[in-house]
């Protein structure tokens, strides 16, 4: 999920145990299959490229609304926000994959993993924001508060400032560590306190990062589903569509690379029987895993546009006043009535 797996090497290193007595540890040979570098490096830039054009775009759909923007597109705007500055780190990635090495030194081994961990946690607490606002919105309508808005502000004020400050562990502890094969972006640890630090830290990020953040959304989700089942309002129905499609492909992306962290952290705190065979899998899973999580920066602006007949609506929109379009194109292209009179207040441009 950061940058200390950005290579397989460095993964299936952690399970040797740099800090073990190897008089008493004999370290597992890596059976890995060696990896195509360039393939991997060229996956991580074009999912860098799109991520860089689709949440642009969709920021700037958002902030053209202007009075018209609800609560859940400010949360929105956030969150592409977020997978935009996640997708900045994949370049350096790339290069440090295919180099076989973390060659960008201490600074920005800090930066860039800390504004990893800083915008994962963005993302999901944003998440569950919205699932929270779409509850109040259709379980709770009547709870609604007349300065919303400076309501939301705030809250994604804290969203920001809980990710950041749950990220300064990370920048303080790593550092470009040298190797027998050259550097690797990683805590700084002593031998006293090693186990205990990458075991609270990855307890933290699974609990406050993932399953707790996942679990308000369960909740929430669950009860506004149900009250739509009861409900005839078809606006309702449509307004929860996109939403649930960016809850879902966060799941997707980011739960098995989660699973796959608990698991190795299950094993480092010698909770599950330590073997060669279930290091060289975990191993083996976190790569595949990680490639999979840094996919999703590039995921929910598709979704929108495929997804989303407001945001296309109000995208065409935007092409026609500034002279990319004609009106045939515009005519053929929106989907209904950006303004029509059936759209709730609290429903969302991108849905």
């Amino acid at each position: 999920m950061t940058l200390r797996e950005s290579t397989i090497s460095s993964m299936t290193e952690e399970f040797t145990t740099d800090y073990t007595d190897y008089n008493l540890v004999t370290p597992c040979s890596e059976t890995l299959e060696s990896v195509d570098s360039t393939a991997v490096a060229i996956s991580y830039t074009v999912v860098f490229l799109l991520s860089l054009v689709g949440n642009s775009v969709v920021i700037y759909v958002i902030y053209m609304m202007q009075s018209r923007r609800t609560s859940t597109d400010v949360y929105l705007m956030n969150l592409a926000l977020a997978d935009l500055l996640f997708s900045l780190t994949l370049p350096f990635e790339a290069a440090c994959i295919y180099a076989s090495s973390w060659i960008f030194g201490t600074v920005l081994c800090k930066m860039l993993s800390g504004l990893q961990e800083a915008t994962f946690y963005g993302c999901v607490f944003l998440l569950a924001c919205i699932s929270i606002d779409r509850y109040m919105a259709i379980v709770r309508a009547t709870q609604f508060i007349s300065k919303q808005h400076c309501l939301v502000r705030t809250v994604c004020g804290l969203v920001w400032l809980g990710a950041t400050t749950l990220s300064l562990p990370v920048v303080v502890q790593r550092e470009a560590l040298q190797e027998s094969n050259g550097y690797r972006c990683y805590e700084n640890l002593t031998a006293d306190n090693i186990d205990e630090w990458r075991v609270g830290m990855r307890i933290l990020r699974h609990t406050v990062g993932f399953f707790l953040p996942l679990a308000i959304m369960v909740f929430c989700y669950g009860w506004t589903m149900g009250t739509l089942f009861r409900s005839r309002n078809s606006q309702k129905h449509k307004a929860m569509r996109v939403i649930l499609c960016v809850v879902l492909a966060f799941v997707v992306c980011w739960l098995p690379n989660n699973i796959t962290e608990l698991i190795n952290t299950l094993i480092e705190g010698d909770i599950i029987e330590d073997t060669c065979e279930l290091r060289n899998k975990v191993g083996a899973a976190m790569y595949v895993t990680q490639a999979l999580a840094f996919i999703h920066c590039a995921i929910n602006p598709l979704l929108y546009a495929f997804i989303g007949k407001k945001f296309r609506n109000q995208l065409c929109m935007i092409f026609f006043k500034k002279g990319l379009i004609g009106r045939e194109v515009l005519s053929r292209y929106r989907i209904g009535s950006l303004y029509s009179s059936g759209s709730s207040r609290h429903t969302s441009v991108t849905l």
